[in-house]
């Protein structure tokens, strides 16, 4: 069968290898919609945040078909539409797509306890969001819930910063996108922010308190990891309000004004991954108050993974890249 591999730090191919057989506790799974995430660049450049080993098979934003079931496996049959989470084993210490091979193949193996079957009301598109939108769908539990009444910030106008710009706005808050690229600003307000902010523009400061009658945001979402924005969260955040950081930056830093923590009476969570919010998530999804296709800009066959690649580095025409198989 064909698969994307990645043979070695910095080498990606698409390479024939050989279709995977399945033990008792797994399924075999037809890959059909596979979604390109910053973190298969970490995991390609060699640094990925747990150790891995090449070759590996990327791919943990997905959505497929099952054809084969163990023996052992109860709960699912062929032809269930299913999606699976990433972070698995004792403890969460594998990464499906980076310390086990993942989906970006015509057939891949899982263990059963990974999968959730996929909602008839859910295309391949959009179960292939699960993964991500959990995240987003996360945050907004750790901001404690949102609703009608709150003023949300979004820092960070990638796949994740707008998911959770629909995930608040699905909830009804008013949301207003931070996010330097127009193109990024355009799509927030599709899906359904009220605002969206340039935060390099002159007068920048002036349209947060006009949005906020001075008082700065009830709730700030800092999905873009960058250390500068990081600490703009601070600034960003009225007097109690609730900040959720869901980017992730290891080692880098940026002066922050952190007397700000105390002074606002500031509630401050960080969070990774998503824990536990599948079912829930799914559910959400399969209620229709929010598209997260939306953000898919390009979508690739298997064949064309390498240019996939490529297109999901270029962050200015593209925001979601998707490899298409089945």
């Amino acid at each position: 069968m064909k698969a994307l591999v990645f043979e070695e730090p910095e080498r990606a191919v698409v390479t024939e290898v050989e279709e995977p057989q399945i033990g008792p506790d797994e399924v075999l799974v037809r890959s059909h919609a596979v979604g390109i995430c910053h973190s298969d660049f970490e995991l390609l450049a060699g640094h990925y945040i747990i150790p891995v080993s090449y070759p590996i098979i990327p791919g943990h934003e997905w959505a497929g078909e099952v054809t084969e079931v163990g023996s052992a496996v109860a709960g699912l049959s062929p032809g269930d539409r299913v999606v699976g989470e990433c972070v698995v084993g004792p403890g969460g210490r594998d990464h499906f797509g980076f310390s086990i091979s993942g989906a970006n193949a015509e057939y891949f193996r899982a263990r059963a306890e990974w999968l959730h079957v996929l909602p008839e009301e859910l295309s391949y598109t959009a179960g292939a969001l699960v993964e991500p939108f959990s995240v987003a769908y996360s945050a907004t539990h750790a901001a404690g819930g949102l609703d009608p009444s709150d003023r949300v910030a979004v820092i960070g106008g990638g796949p994740i910063g707008l998911l959770c710009v629909a995930a608040a706005a699905a909830h009804n808050a008013t949301v207003t996108l931070v996010e330097p690229q127009q193109p990024r600003r355009a799509k927030a307000l599709d899906l359904g922010a009220r605002h969206a902010l340039d935060p390099g523009a002159h007068d920048f400061a002036e349209a947060v308190a006009e949005l906020t009658g001075g008082a700065g945001f009830d709730v700030v979402l800092e999905a873009a990891g960058a250390p500068a924005a990081m600490a703009s969260a601070l600034e960003l955040a009225g007097p109690s309000a609730r900040i959720v950081f869901i980017g992730i930056d290891v080692g880098s830093s940026a002066p922050a004004q952190l007397g700000l923590i105390q002074s606002k009476a500031l509630r401050i969570r960080g969070i990774i991954g998503s824990a536990g919010l599948w079912p829930k998530t799914i559910r959400f999804l399969a209620s229709g108050v929010v598209d997260p296709s939306m953000i898919v800009t390009a979508q690739f066959p298997l064949d064309g993974a390498l240019d996939a690649l490529e297109a999901a580095q270029d962050t200015a025409r593209n925001v979601k890249v998707h490899i298409q198989i089945g």
